[in-house]
């Protein structure tokens, strides 16, 4: 199981990373007003999004892409509370602010996701 889900993670990350760069402005428009180059930061994300879930596919690389990628959630939380307390619509979706808020538990969710393959599998 734990395979078959890093494997989910991996393409969650590169379609959502590419996602960036498809659609950027859905993702500058989630950026929180106080931080500096929003669509240079988008481009970053998207990239670093990419190459963690890349990164899981191998295991020389997979620890160092799981931490990344726990980072990368942190990182990007502000933006998504900017989104939940902004009312912001989810690439041009008008949501109801419970789903808005509901998002933000489930940087957890991918925190832990990603968390777990920094551990080694137990064997």
């Amino acid at each position: 199981m734990k395979t078959f889900l890093r494997w989910v993670l991996t393409i969650v990350m590169v379609g959502q990373g590419l996602n960036h760069f498809v659609n950027p402005d859905a993702f500058v428009a989630m950026m929180p007003a106080e931080l500096p180059w929003h669509l240079a930061l988008v481009y970053v994300s998207g990239a670093a999004e990419i190459a963690g879930g890349l990164g899981l596919v191998l295991p020389a690389t997979r620890k160092a892409a799981a931490w990344g990628l726990v980072l990368l959630f942190l990182a990007v939380f502000p933006a998504n509370i900017n989104m939940a307390w902004n009312d912001i619509p989810l690439a041009g979706r008008d949501l109801p602010a419970w789903a808005l808020w509901g998002r933000l538990p489930l940087q957890l969710v991918f925190i832990a996701w990603a968390y777990w393959y920094t551990r080694p599998d137990r064997r």
